[in-house]
């Protein structure tokens, strides 16, 4: 009784931890809704009105129909009847910024449910302390406190992934029908917030087959020992699956009925989304991704940025140890249990990490196994260390190097939130600064500086994302001509045009040798503007106040809640 109370103590001390990560200076951008995507839903959501009748409810044009299905419905819906009746309560809710808070609130939340499913999955099939450790990976990972900070759907599709699995593994623990339901029901949500939750389908078919297929690994060449099984697994598939499948199209024509009604632009959209995954050159702000290697890329941010050294080291290490000790053990229900999360993990990365556009968030829903995973293998290097180890100060230096370690990367992070944002400082100083007769020269495709005030500049559009033409560089030359001031708003784009200048390579539409040339001269003071100011927001190692410089990480990593911001100011 002890020993649990002391583990529930260290959860919630734990959910503390990841709370404060989660929910500090949830306003990190002082109402400026500077994410685009989280704007794109909360606009979404603004129009949103429940219909009068039936008959409304089922038209296309229904007020009801996001007719936006580049995510789900559900998070969509959930933070409309969320921000309805918190509006109930304080009116002041009823407009575009106190709703993207809530839709933060919401975000962070569903992450810390998350930290607790991972909690339960680990718990089951290890013990309470692998647990623990795995949900302190997760609770202090860099990329699910940064992701908590934003209102999209990928806090919510992970937690649902989870929810999925874990139900999954009590499925197979003791199958019923109610069960099966259940498992339908978390995987519908899923899909209703994502449909990459398809890849689900991978583990709820072995959970499915998970009996049969350890009588046939135990006796591969004795087809009398498994044939006799045949029938009833053949049974159980059927009988299960139908009920999981039941549940799970029920659940999603639920929460997102306009895939149904509306199929026309929700097979549009979902098309689109799935040319993104396979094209770089669909989209401007995708074509970072064009040298990108697979699974290559995504282990790199992961590393760096997404959990940090320290971590990422455990979970690539752990990694490979649970692989090696789960095909290495008995074919028993414990083996199928892990192979159920194995193989989530392993096809999701096989699928996402092949895709030519590999945005930091899309690796979001395998953190928290890879948190299970670093958690194996620590608890096992520590029962090995309190075995060898007797002198407890070693032991518990030891430990105190290795908690410092682990909390560095999330606490020099999390000073990102503890200032202002570069967009609100540079905006502070455009208007000291730039007087208002001034012109000032933008880039499309990013937000546009300064915010704050009613803007009194002459702004002009510099598209330099347009292909490389002669009447392209006309119309910015000629542009150039009257600007005043040159405003960079983030690397979005000047980091990857520089890199797309082998035309021979190239779709000639996106060879921008002529736009590198004008960023090199404009960089090197050539262009006849010089640098008059710059923002940063770099992680920053506490105590010891050492910058990381994070620039070379995923762009949406960076562009968000901390870009670079540059000004140029014309000298000839």
């Amino acid at each position: 009784m002890k020993i649990l109370s002391r583990s529930n103590l260290t959860l919630a001390l734990i959910f503390l931890l990841a709370a404060f990560f989660r929910f500090y200076n949830i306003n990190w951008d002082s109402g400026h809704q500077m994410h685009p995507d989280e704007r794109a839903i909360v606009m979404t959501v603004d129009r949103l009105e429940f219909p009068d009748s039936l008959s409304e409810f089922l038209s296309p044009q229904s007020s009801w129909n996001p007719q936006f299905f580049a995510y789900g419905s559900f998070p969509m819906y959930l933070l409309k009847v969320t921000g309805d009746a918190v509006n109930n309560f304080n009116s002041s809710y009823d407009n575009y910024t106190p709703i993207t808070l809530i839709g933060r609130f919401i975000s962070a939340l569903f992450d810390l449910i998350t930290v607790f499913l991972l909690y339960k999955i680990t718990r089951k099939l290890f013990n309470a302390a692998t647990g623990l450790f795995a949900a302190i990976f997760y609770s202090i990972s860099v990329l699910p406190i940064q992701l908590s900070h934003f209102f999209a759907v990928d806090t919510i599709l992970t937690c649902f992934i989870l929810a999925t699995l874990y139900f999954l593994i009590r499925f197979y623990e003791k199958p019923s029908a109610r069960s099966a339901l259940v498992v339908g029901l978390f995987f519908g949500l899923s899909l209703a917030t994502k449909i990459s939750a398809s890849v689900l389908i991978a583990s709820i078919g072995l959970a499915l087959t998970a009996d049969f297929i350890l009588i046939f690994l135990k006796n591969p060449h004795r087809p009398k020992h498994w044939l006799p099984h045949l029938p009833r697994s053949i049974k159980h598939l059927l009988k299960y699956a139908f009920a999981i499948a039941v549940s799970t199209l029920f659940t999603f024509i639920f929460f997102e009925p306009y895939a149904v009604i509306d199929f026309a632009t929700f097979w549009q959209q979902t098309t689109q989304q799935s040319e993104l995954t396979i094209n770089p050159f669909y989209f401007p702000y995708t074509l970072q991704f064009v040298s990108k290697i697979p699974y290559i890329y995504e282990f790199k941010n992961i590393f760096l940025w997404g959990l940090g050294p320290v971590i990422s080291i455990f979970a690539f290490a752990g990694t490979a140890y649970f692989a090696f000790r789960l095909f290495g053990k008995d074919r028993n229900t414990q083996f199928a249990k892990e192979l159920i999360l194995f193989t989530f993990f392993f096809v999701y990365i096989l699928i996402v990490g092949k895709f030519a556009v590999g945005f930091m968030r899309y690796m979001l829903p395998v953190y928290p196994l890879f948190a299970l995973f670093a958690a194996v293998l620590v608890y096992k290097l520590i029962l090995m260390l309190n075995s060898q180890i007797k002198n407890k100060l070693i032991l518990n230096t030891l430990y105190l190097i290795l908690a410092t370690s682990l909390l560095v990367w999330p606490l020099s992070f999390m000073e990102i939130y503890a200032r202002p944002n570069t967009r609100i400082m540079a905006s502070y100083w455009i208007y000291n600064n730039v007087p208002l007769n001034k012109t000032v020269a933008v880039e499309h495709w990013d937000d546009q500086l300064p915010i704050g005030q009613p803007i009194s500049y002459n702004t002009q559009i510099l598209k330099l994302y347009e292909p490389d033409t002669k009447e392209k560089w006309e119309e910015v030359n000629k542009q150039l001509a009257t600007t005043d001031y040159i405003i960079i708003a983030s690397n979005r784009l000047y980091a990857p045009l520089q890199s797309l200048t082998d035309c021979k390579k190239l779709p000639s539409y996106r060879c921008y040798p002529k736009t590198a040339e004008y960023y090199q001269r404009l960089f090197s003071g050539n262009l006849g503007f010089e640098k008059v100011a710059e923002f940063t927001s770099y992680p920053t190692i506490p105590i010891a106040n050492l910058r990381i410089n994070d620039q070379g990480a995923d762009e949406n990593f960076t562009v968000f809640d901390h870009p670079k911001i540059m000004i140029f100011q014309k000298t000839r």
